[in-house]
């Protein structure tokens, strides 16, 4: 399992976030970069990653037969959809370039690609929950919260408000804007901070899904209790790690 955690992070990390890979994992192969996800046997370029944990290790919180469905029905969908709408564009393959002009992009493409990445993120920026422990920014992270918001308390009821608020189905973000500047967005459908379309644009750093199947197995309509327990999951040192890329970056 832990080979396999290892392996899923180095991937997702050339899902455009080449620097978290050459830090992570050394110098990245740019080679690498343009060829992620090919299947030698089925030839199509992107495919459906591993999650870095059991289907169950997000219990209570997240229950099994919910993540079973989201990540192997789903995720799946939006890959297999993605590599389909893929056959028909001539254009680069990597996701920065792509979501930089998401706005020209066919809604297959954009929908799709969108969705791929950003769940691809989801499973990353979450761990099993440990028992007895809360669960809390540190480092880096940790101080520039404080300092943008007063306190980590502060920021997570916005997050949390923001999130809630969202009408029908889509993301919430926490990112590093092109200043710099820690901020938290929403986004609609399967559309990120990364694409050209989005208010609020910058490199997630957390991203939240509140589609309705990502919680409402085990939650019905409680949103807030589902946002409320995600905290409790946040993977906190990669979010840390892709802070960290973003300011440098």
């Amino acid at each position: 399992m832990k080979e396999q955690r290892r392996d899923f992070i180095k991937k997702t990390a050339l899902l455009g976030l080449a620097t978290i890979g050459s830090q992570l994992f050394g110098k990245v192969d740019e080679k690498a970069l343009s060829t992620f996800g090919t299947d030698s046997q089925e030839k199509e370029p992107f495919a459906l990653p591993e999650l870095p944990y059991a289907y169950d290790a997000l219990e209570p919180f997240i229950d099994k037969e919910t993540m079973v469905l989201h990540h192997d029905k789903h995720h799946k969908a939006y890959v297999d959809n993605f590599n389909k709408a893929l056959k028909s564009y001539s254009g680069s393959h990597d996701f920065k370039e792509l979501f930089a002009s998401a706005s020209s992009l066919s809604p297959a493409m954009r929908n799709n690609g969108g969705g791929h990445y950003n769940h691809s993120l989801f499973w990353m920026l979450m761990r099993a929950p440990k028992e007895g422990t809360v669960n809390e920014a540190s480092g880096a992270l940790y101080a520039a919260l404080k300092t943008m918001y007063g306190n980590t308390e502060t920021f997570r009821k916005e997050f949390s408000d923001q999130a809630l608020k969202i009408f029908g189905s889509g993301w919430c973000w926490l990112v590093v804007s092109p200043e710099k500047q820690l901020k938290i967005c929403v986004t609609a459908n399967q559309d990120n901070p990364l694409m050209d379309v989005s208010v609020i644009k910058g490199t997630p750093v957390l991203a939240l899904d509140v589609w309705e199947h990502a919680y409402y197995l085990k939650y019905q309509n409680k949103r807030a209790d589902y946002i409320q327990n995600w905290w409790k999951l946040v993977n906190w040192p990669m979010a840390e790690q892709l802070y960290m890329d973003a300011m440098a970056g």
